[in-house]
Parts: C-alpha cells; structure tokens; sequence
C-alpha cells in the first residue's frame, strides 16, 4: 500500500494502492468503454456534465481545500486559490470546446469551387496524466479538463505525495456519474506511472522535474505515444529603469517565495537596471525578511513537499555562494527541514546552478544588467524558456521585446496572474515545453483534426481525369498566370 503523510509533521493521512501494470491495463480498458459514450453525446451534452461536475466541486471546496493542506502542507488560501483557478479552468474549457474544436466550413481557391471544405475535431481516445504534487488540483486539472471537454476518457496518476486529492477528484467525477467512469484515478510510485505510459493510451499529459520528463518521454517512445509535457522550474523578471519598484518588488518575492518556491509559474531571478539595483534589492529583503514559513494559518507559506528538493535548494545556494555569489536574505541556515525560509541571493554568476539548473524553494536571485538587451542575452543563454515578466512604463516596445526572448509566455507588470487567464495558452520553448495546456491551444491538444471535402457538382475546368479537354488546361493556365504571375 501506498502510504501519504502530512509534509509539515509526518503523521500518517491514509493509505492507497500500488497499481500495477496488469490493473492499469484494466482501467485504460475501462475507459476505452466510457469514451465511446462520452464522445457520442457532443459538445453540449459534454458540457452539462462538466458544468455539473464543477458545481460539485465548487460545493465541496472546503473539503477539498483541508485534504490539499494535509497532502501538502501549503496554507489553506493558498489551497482555496488553487481550486477557484482549477474551476475557471475547467469551466472554460465545458463552455469553449464546440466554438473552437467543432466543424466549420473553409474558403475555397478558384480551383475547388466545385468543393465544400470543412474542419473539425475529433477525440482523440484515452488521455493519461501524470500529476505534479506541487499543485495537486490545478496542474493535473489543466489537462483533465481540456482532454474531457475534447471528448476523451482520463486515466489520472496522481504524484505519490497527494494520491487523496486525486483520489477526491476522481470520486467526486463518480459520485455525478456513477456508471460513466470517464474519470479514473490510478495511485502508486514510478512503476505505476511507467504501466500508464506503456499501457497505449492516446497520449499522456505529465507536469513535473527534467529527470522524470525525460523519463516519461523515453517510456512513451517505444509505442510511439504522444506526449504533452510540463517540466517544472520559475520564469524570470526584468526590471527596467522606469518600472513601479513597489510593485515589481512585491510581485518578484511572491512568485519566488509563493507555495515555498514550488510554483512553475513563479520567479526564479530578476533582472535589474543598473541605475534602479540598490532601490529595488532594498524593497525585496524588507519584504522578504517579513515572511515566515510554517504550518499553521498564519504562516505566509508551507514546506517542501519533496524531501530531494530540499538537497536541490542546499546545493544550488551552496554553488552559488561558492562561486561569488552574496546572500542578502537567509543563507544556508535558512533551510530548516521541512522548511525553508527566505532566501534572496545577488551578485550570482550566471554559470552557477542556482541559474542553470532547475529552479525550487523560496529563493530568489536579484543581478544588475547593463540593459535590456543584456537582460535579454542572460535569459536566452540560460535556456529556461518558461515564462519572463516584465516590469516597466512603456509598455509600447514589449513586443518587440517579447519576440527576442526564447520563452513561450511574457508578461507585462504581472507575474504569476495569468495562469488565471483560461483562454491564454501555456507552455514552454525547447525543453521546457511539448505542446500547450490551457486555451484553444489545450482544447487541441486532446484531440485530431478531420479535413472533409465533398464534391458538390463536376467542375466547367476538371484537371482531376485523364479526360482532361486541351482547351480545359488552357484555359486553367491563363487563369493561373493572372492571378499568380503580374507583379
């Protein structure tokens, strides 16, 4: 059995089973059935049910909010943030799927007038997805959502570290529909998560570390399974020399030091104006110096919920400081298991791993640059392209700005508030990102596209028979000269 204990005590919560191989082949069977029921009723009747489902969440809320606090140790607002943005989302993609994944018809050339041409989108069968225990409802929600409204069953692996608040969802899912197992939770370690990849789901959704993204996508390779991938890390802020220091302060300690640091949205370093450093580092150790981590309701967040992520926050301030780097916020002696408490670091070289490793805890990094275009080459060079905000009044020459840097989301005097946009695509460059979760993006990613074409009557000019008459290719070269050959 799969035991889950409290992170900020270590009491033991409740136990679960380790799934094998054999039993996650019976439930992707299952959920073979309850797709084909699923995709047959359509986009409204899909949406009724999902509507249902997030009332029913909502209703329970505060249940769900108290099992998060207990499987991961983060403060109860936090907890109820995250259920209110996994909600939003999940209400989004219930009442978007058909405006953006159903048939619509297309234009057709000069060629095919003969022809009506439509689109649409189709499920694409079972969607497994891997959880992250970080944000154990919000992360995972963002691909069962959208792989639900596109029509698919999923099969759900919670992490280790939270199987109850998985386990909750997909109870919640079967108390609405208690015959129509579209949602199933599956619980275990890393050999439960290997059966799924290799069970020939119709893809697999994961949000996690590098090393267990690399894995997934080595375990998905030999049948050829697609995957949607989300590797963990903190985006960067610069700082211009005309930006509200307040405000860019204020929003640079919460991304860093928010869910203890273990936010994939937050920020991992921020890039400061020469001439507006000294202001700005003053402002964020006053703020960073007022927060305290603990576990009761008072505290401003909770523990690292993985014991190896706190040997990660030891080694990369470790490196940082060996290598020059100055802790003007904490230190070494910051980290106090299973908390930690602020770290603010400046002056870090850019080889250090604090900068070019993956980024966990409640730290922050604060250098000066020369310019925006040295903000811009240290970001590119250290190939973290997960998301990069900016602070700064003129904001008419961020997205000239926006289109040098190698990321997949920019922002503009805001950090972490647009993963409550829905509509707004997300996902990374390069490592950071294989595929899109959220928007019209995500609603796509869950499903295949279906061209039809459909003759309608037999063309004056037809190029598509052997019984092509001389004057028909004549004619159809004229044609295609004027309208492709005058300058």
């Amino acid at each position: 059995m799969l035991q889950s204990h409290d992170p900020r005590t270590g009491e033991f919560i409740a136990e679960y089973p380790m799934m094998d191989a054999a039993a996650v082949t019976d439930v992707v069977r299952t959920a073979r059935g309850a797709e084909n029921w699923w995709g047959a009723i359509g986009f409204s009747g899909r949406k009724r049910w999902l509507q249902s489902w997030k009332r029913a969440i909502t209703r329970n809320a505060g249940e769900l909010s108290e099992l998060i606090c207990t499987e991961s140790g983060k403060p109860q607002v936090d907890a109820a943030i995250e259920i209110m943005l996994a909600v939003e989302h999940l209400s989004w993609a219930a009442v978007n799927a058909e405006k953006i994944l159903g048939r619509t018809t297309l234009a057709s050339t000069w060629l095919t007038r003969n022809q009506r041409a439509s689109v649409g989108h189709l499920p694409l069968g079972v969607v497994g997805v891997l959880g992250s225990p970080n944000n154990p409802v919000f992360t995972p929600m963002v691909s069962i959502a959208y792989a639900m409204a596109a029509g698919n069953a999923v099969v759900f692996k919670p992490s280790e570290l939270t199987p109850g608040v998985g386990t909750w969802l997909a109870d919640s899912w079967a108390e609405l529909a208690p015959n129509r197992p579209v949602l199933q939770v599956i619980t275990g370690r890393t050999p439960t998560s290997a059966a799924l990849c290799g069970a020939r789901v119709d893809k697999v959704a994961y949000a996690g570390s590098e090393d267990g993204a690399r894995q997934v996508i080595e375990l998905c390779a030999p049948t050829l399974t697609p995957v949607v991938v989300e590797k963990a890390g903190k985006g960067t802020m610069i700082v211009h020399v005309d930006a509200k220091l307040d405000t860019a302060a204020e929003a640079a300690v919460f991304g860093a030091m928010s869910n203890a640091g273990q936010s994939p949205a937050g920020i991992q370093r921020a890039y400061v104006a020469d001439s507006v450093y000294e202001s700005f580092l003053e402002k964020v150790v006053a703020q960073a110096r007022a927060l305290r981590p603990g576990g009761d309701r008072k505290a401003s967040y909770g523990p690292m919920i993985m014991d190896s992520q706190v040997d990660v926050v030891r080694r990369q301030v470790k490196d940082a400081i060996a290598r020059g780097g100055r802790a003007v916020v904490g230190g070494l002696e910051s980290i106090r298991e299973p908390y930690i408490e602020p770290i603010v670091l400046t002056d870090v070289p850019e080889d250090s791993q604090a900068i070019t490793a993956e980024a966990v805890g409640p730290v922050l990094i604060v250098n000066r640059v020369d310019s925006i275009n040295d903000a811009i080459d240290r970001i590119n060079a250290a190939d973290q392209g997960l998301a990069v905000s900016v602070f700064t009044r003129d904001v008419r020459g961020v997205a000239e700005f926006a289109e040098r840097v190698r990321t997949g989301v920019v922002t503009v005097n805001s950090t972490m508030a647009y993963a409550a946009n829905p509509a707004l695509p997300f996902g990374g460059v390069g490592e950071y990102g294989q595929g899109h979760t959220h928007g019209a993006a995500g609603l796509r990613e869950f499903s295949r596209t279906l061209a039809i074409a459909e003759k309608r009557y037999r063309a004056p000019v037809d190029l598509s028979s052997f019984d092509r008459h001389p004057r028909h290719l004549r004619v159809t070269r004229a044609i295609f000269r004027m309208r492709h050959g005058r300058m």
